[in-house]
């Protein structure tokens, strides 16, 4: 029994006490005010039963709110630790687009575009270089036997002096992403080593690509794709078109691969001339390069 209620009843008996002292109550207001009584007292503990679930519910509460204000300073904290890294990371992220954007392959180091133009004015026929770019353009049908990925003798000299250009110690920072295309020709004699144009564009990038490994090229070095017929740089015709059946050869700084996921960044590649859609022309009797 806590004080309130010690409280109550001592002040209902001491009045009962009282009207008692002075006259018998009758039996009937006896009952009344007993009643009385015990519905005050009910009412009491239900009081005294809410004024405890209240007490707990705000004791509840309470905590609640505690746990929540330490939650939300321990977010704070770390938002504003991350912040500062992710911040970082943006510029660091926006500096590097804007250096992938500025950049084709080149500029290359002054004496590997020296070498490397010399070594195109040697073999016009066979290399262009475009030092803007980086890029070393192979002509498929001075380099490949036709209709397959077999490298001529004069592809394989010129090959040689150009991989003792790409372990020279200027160039060894750079990866060398290799490149095929075609014309729109469908394979015919060599279809079963080259299903599709697709195919062997692949495969002769592979073939440059072993070619300047057995050169003593390191293999980790190299990225290999095939475009297939589907970047022509110039329309074909019946016969297709000797300027689309090429090998692009990029030397790009590892940093651009890792950075962007791929070695040639959109935009990198860009042709003299507009692309016009190649058409599937039947192939002539003749096939020149399949």
């Amino acid at each position: 029994m806590n004080a309130l209620e010690a409280s109550f009843r001592r002040t209902t008996l001491l009045g009962l006490l009282t009207v008692t002292s002075v006259a018998c109550v009758p039996q009937e207001k006896y009952n009344d005010l007993e009643l009385a009584f015990r519905s005050q007292q009910q009412q009491l503990l239900r009081t005294q039963g809410d004024l405890e679930t209240t007490r707990a519910n705000e004791s509840r509460l309470r905590s609640q709110l505690a746990q929540a204000a330490g939650d939300l300073s321990s977010l704070e904290a770390l938002r504003m630790g991350q912040n500062v890294d992710v911040d970082k990371l943006l510029a660091d992220y926006e500096a590097l687009l804007q250096k992938v954007g500025n950049m084709n392959g080149g500029p290359l180091p002054a004496e590997v575009n020296l070498a490397l133009a010399e070594l195109a004015m040697q073999y016009p026929d066979v290399l262009q270089f475009d030092e803007r770019r980086g890029m070393i353009r192979f002509a498929a049908d001075f380099t490949f036997d036709p209709g397959s990925v077999g490298l001529k003798a004069s592809a394989l000299s010129v090959l040689d002096q150009l991989a003792t250009i790409l372990n020279s110690s200027a160039a060894q920072s750079f990866e060398v992403v290799v490149v095929g295309h075609t014309d729109n020709v469908p394979i015919r004699k060599s279809a079963a080593l080259h299903p599709t144009n697709m195919h062997l564009s692949a495969h002769r990038a592979i073939a440059v690509r072993d070619a300047l490994n057995a050169d003593g090229v390191q293999a980790t070095r190299f990225l290999v794709a095939g475009y297939g017929e589907f970047r022509p740089m110039v329309a074909n015709g019946p016969n297709g078109a000797a300027q689309n059946r090429r090998v692009d050869l990029y030397l790009m700084p590892y940093f651009v691969s890792m950075a962007v996921g791929i070695a040639v960044p959109e935009g990198s590649i860009e042709y003299s001339t507009p692309i016009i859609p190649a058409t599937n022309t039947a192939p002539a009797d003749n096939e020149p390069t399949k």
